[in-house]
């Protein structure tokens, strides 16, 4: 249930625009009012020119910035008077409107001002608020509305019909709400759209929005009380993220194969772990209730459920295309495959699935679904869910507006819609290519023994996992976690080992020898073996690319059972490179030496192996033809070029990252 999140202690004191951050912040750490971008806020201003005259300006959160985060530079003030000029007019293309708007910056280098910043003008209060709450949403969607909204609120709000976002709902709104707006109006509900609170503080504002939420909620409770989701199938309901049915594993990654198909291109795909949305999946209905369109105008893109009775799965790749084309078409250009519009897949075996090109644009949506899916339940308790009509859906989502989000935007990473696993992610060389590769736009599975590993990455595309390579069940667990995350695993970086003290054969246990293999070598076959399956469904086709050691072409005495184990894994990947080639795998090892920024080398083992050759730390560290120092990144760059496509028709190579060295040479 939503709260008020007020602190006295916590809130600034006497800046409204800080004020303003505060409060913005608090309703963006509600999903139930504001998701992922979602929802606006703004303050008026008075304020001094440079010539020293009065000037009244309105401060309004800039697109792009989501207030759960946003900064005081994320406002942008505009001259309060040329708004309201605009409000005048009879009409206004909105690529107009949005250009004026960019332009009445009072710093061009601030954010692009929201569309509604008109809208907010006009309301005649400091501070304005507006929010999707999921209850108000609910109520504005359903049958009869807008006579359930009047008797919720009753004259504390006024309320408005559907308009479409831009100019219309301005000029709307300042043709009505003179008429509407009372000493006793405290909001405006805007018909399938949401809701906005207003007052002459920060505060006051921010607190008048929770309390008419909650009203809006209070309603629900009593009219519409959340049942028990429908009974779940075998094998469905509380189930491990790692999933609990036999072929789960492979069923998840043979659909994301078959939709990147369909897309036309590799694409990320996360299941919910949810029984209602597995419920919500699995409803005898599902295919027309899910269609009947997005909880909101904002969601419009996001949120266009894809049933796949039967498996259709041709029908998601059309969405994908029909999107462009018909985008396409009405902005008469070019319109990129971006990710732009992710899709939701409701799947009566799998759930509720999301599909997008980046894991955080489909962990958002699969967010903004979850909570579609409680409104549309609870609408249909109240008589019937209603979203916009088919027409307004189409205006929304081939508005100029945003087909030229979709112009502006860039071109997909390199690593796009790619999964990849890299064992030994904690640190080194593993961590380094975990690194390179989320930069790159790939989603990681980092698997390592450190306890801390899942918090390597703050990023929606990083899943970290404590698993000890040598236990084939927590392999199997792991695996089966990183597909339900992300849909598969395309390729694998294999850098997980060990590097025992330096001694000679003779001196060598039998146990010491022992453990390095099953580390360096049988953890890594196993492994390999379990990701078989997943290679051969990977978009485009699987990847493996083996971290090997300048110690297979030139072993040193003392480092027998380690030069023998990548000496083994090496060989092991020759050997697959002509197996799998058939399977679309390309197997390739990268040869570093003398890579010292990894946990391995100590400052004092540097210093003792320098003292050894007679050499500086920075000389020993440079004893390579080149005379240049190879580090973690050095290796990851070439790990992450060889993924790419510039080595698309390379398989069974051999690639030293060393400096140059005489002995491989």
């Amino acid at each position: 249930m939503t709260h008020s999140r007020w602190s006295d202690s916590e809130a600034p004191v006497g800046d409204d625009l800080e004020l303003r951050v505060y409060t913005s912040r608090l309703l963006g750490a509600d999903p139930s009012l504001v998701l992922h971008g979602g929802g606006n806020t703004s303050v008026k201003r008075d304020e001094t020119t440079v010539t020293g005259r009065p000037e009244r300006r309105l401060y309004v959160k800039g697109s792009g910035w989501d207030l759960a985060t946003i900064e005081r530079g994320g406002f942008s003030g505009m001259r309060l008077e040329p708004l309201l000029e605009l409000a005048t007019l009879e009409a206004l293309d909105d690529v107009v409107m949005a250009r004026e708007l960019a332009s009445m910056r009072l710093d061009s280098a601030s954010p692009v001002p929201s569309v509604e910043s008109i809208l907010h003008a006009i309301l005649p209060h400091r501070f304005v608020d507006h929010t999707h709450a999921d209850a108000v949403v609910t109520l504005t969607n359903t049958v009869h509305g807008i006579d359930l909204v009047r008797e919720v609120f009753g004259d504390d709000v006024a309320v408005l019909p559907y308009a479409m976002p831009g100019f219309d709902l301005a000029r709307l709104a300042a043709q009505e709400l003179p008429k509407m707006l009372g000493a006793q109006t405290i909001g405006l509900v805007l018909m399938n759209h949401g809701i906005f609170s207003f007052g002459d503080s920060a505060r006051e504002s921010y607190e008048r929005m929770i309390a008419l939420v909650t009203r809006a909620e209070d309603a629900l409770r009593t009219r519409a009380p959340r049942g028990v989701p429908a009974a779940q199938s075998p094998g469905g309901g509380q189930q491990t993220p790692a999933g609990t049915r036999s072929g789960d594993r492979l069923a998840r990654a043979r659909l994301r194969s078959e939709l990147s198909a369909a897309a036309g291109l590799p694409m990320v795909l996360v299941s919910r772990h949810d029984p209602v949305a597995s419920a919500f999946a699995r409803a005898s209905d599902v295919a027309t209730v899910s269609q009947h369109g997005p909880a909101t105008p904002d969601h419009v893109i996001w949120t266009k459920p894809t049933p796949l009775l039967g498996r259709d799965v041709e029908a998601f790749g059309a969405a994908y295309r029909n999107y462009f084309e018909a985008g396409a078409q009405r902005a008469r250009t070019e319109v990129t495959m971006l990710d732009v519009a992710p899709r939701v897949i409701l799947d009566p075996e799998l759930g509720m699935l999301t599909a997008g090109l980046t894991a955080h644009g489909a962990q958002a949506v699969a967010e903004i679904y979850r909570h579609t899916i409680d409104i549309i339940r609870d609408a249909e308790a109240l008589g019937g869910y209603r979203s916009l009509s088919p027409e307004d859906q189409f205006d929304v989502e081939y508005w100029d507006l945003e087909q030229a989000k979709v112009r502006r935007a860039a071109a997909p990473r390199e690593q796009a819609g790619r999964v990849v696993l890299v064992s030994g992610a904690a640190s080194g060389i593993g961590r380094a290519c975990a690194s390179r590769f989320l930069a790159e736009g790939a989603a990681v599975v980092g698997l390592d023994l450190a306890s801390g590993i899942g918090e390597t990455f703050d990023s929606p595309a990083w899943l970290g996992l404590q698993c000890d390579l040598t236990d084939p069940h927590a392999v199997s667990s792991a695996l089966d976690a990183a597909v339900f995350a992300f849909g598969g695993v395309d390729a694998v970086v294999l850098n997980a080992g060990i590097f025992p003290l330096t001694q000679p054969l003779s001196e060598l246990p039998a146990a010491e020898w022992r453990r390095v293999m099953a580390v360096n070598l049988d953890a890594a076959v196993e492994l390999l073996r379990e990701l078989h399956p997943l290679l051969r469904l990977a978009p485009n086709g699987g990847q493996v690319l083996v971290i090997g050691s300048k110690n297979v072409a030139a072993p040193g005495p003392g480092a027998v059972a380690y030069s023998s184990s990548k000496a083994a894994l090496t060989q092991v990947a020759r050997v697959l490179a002509l197996e799998w080639a058939t399977d679309r795998i390309r197997v390739n090892i990268i040869h570093p030496d003398a890579v010292f920024d990894t946990g391995i080398w100590t400052a004092e083992l540097l210093a003792d192996r320098a003292e050894h050759y007679g050499m500086t730390v920075e000389q020993y560290k440079r004893r390579n033809l080149l005379g240049v120092e190879i580090t973690s990144d050095d290796v990851a760059r070439l790990c992450v070029a060889m993924a790419g496509p510039t080595f698309a028709k390379t398989t069974g190579a051999q690639v030293p990252i060393d400096g140059g060295n005489d002995r491989v040479i």
